[in-house]
């Protein structure tokens, strides 16, 4: 029912098929255990989470034609791991980008990470241009898989995954490189929604809330809040060629399409990259996105992640 055909974990090691992960979440000998405890997941993430965002970086490099020089700031993005010195300054060794280059890391905001990482890198090139702005995120949700019988652990074992996204946003007057310009991102908390969705760390991983509240909510406050945001711009909902959602598991996707009144086909990108890839968290939209470039979209697209709070978050791309 995830909608999920495979999905990636830095556990499992080429060739090895689910040994890897096994070895790391060994069978429980009894009910009260836990798995590893934190401390142990986050020094994986610091062995595995560099790697994996070098290479998004370095794919986000050729596609926009970049070089390390020309990178003046650096946004990373993550939930599933927290150390300092921490990614970005892993990043910045491993890729051969300047010492001086700013940096910003964005952590704890969940599948909607990546949007607040567009926001902040176009704040950057606003005030520093002109700029080039790095936007990695990485991460690593198989590092938090719970023990137990408990529906929502169960949920969330069976959606997340692992996965890194990066793009280089400025550096061309005609739009980025990738085919989109940001135009703008938009944010807004819901209210009463404190747990509809929450990600607290645990003593044995972090630990995620998953209330079968949220599509009800998305269905009942999403359209009018976009609506209102697009008029801002002189759009309407059918002025919208494109729809990234953010997959955060097929109920999602069917809540957001019900609240636009959007056709099947308008979440068509997202349940692929669902499917492929399960739900990575916050590079998961940049996946969407790219997908969509490959296939020729063009603007305008909004782009929709839906994250712990409950909290929405759009971006509108030309």
């Amino acid at each position: 029912h995830s909608g999920i055909r495979q999905r990636g974990s830095v556990l499992i090691e080429p060739g090895h098929h689910a040994e890897g992960f096994e070895r790391f979440y060994p069978l429980p000998a009894t009910a009260e255990e836990r798995g590893p405890t934190t401390a142990t997941r986050i020094q994986r993430f610091v062995q595995e989470a560099a790697p994996l965002g070098e290479r998004a970086c370095r794919a986000a490099f050729e596609q926009a034609q970049a070089t390390a020089a020309s990178i003046t700031h650096l946004v990373t993005v993550s939930c599933t791991g927290m150390v300092s010195p921490g990614l970005d300054a892993q990043l910045i060794e491993r890729l051969g980008l300047s010492p001086d280059v700013g940096r910003l890391n964005l952590g704890f905001m969940g599948c909607h990470g990546a949007l607040n990482g567009l926001r902040a890198a176009q704040g950057l090139l606003q005030d520093s241009s002109p700029g080039r702005v790095l936007l990695c995120c990485v991460e690593l949700c198989s590092l938090h898989f719970q023990y137990g019988w408990d529906m929502q652990k169960i949920i969330a074992n069976g959606l997340f995954a692992d996965g890194a996204g990066a793009v280089v946003l400025g550096g061309d007057e005609d739009g980025d490189q990738q085919g989109w310009q940001l135009v703008e991102t938009r944010s807004r908390l819901a209210e009463d929604s404190s747990e509809a969705m929450t990600w607290r760390v645990g003593d044995h991983g972090f630990e995620m809330t998953l209330s079968s509240e949220v599509p009800r909510r998305i269905r009942g406050a999403l359209r009018t809040w976009v609506e209102q945001w697009l008029a801002e711009h002189d759009l309407r909902l059918g002025d919208v060629r494109h729809w990234a959602i953010h997959p955060g598991g097929p109920e999602i996707l069917r809540a957001a399409r019900q609240a636009l009144a959007l056709p099947e086909q308008a979440s068509h990108a997202s349940e692929t990259v669902l499917a492929e890839h399960g739900n990575m968290s916050s590079p998961t939209v940049l996946f969407v996105l790219e997908r969509m470039r490959r296939e020729g979209a063009a603007g305008p697209c909004v782009v929709l992640g839906f994250g712990p709070g409950l909290s929405f978050e759009a971006a509108l791309l030309r």
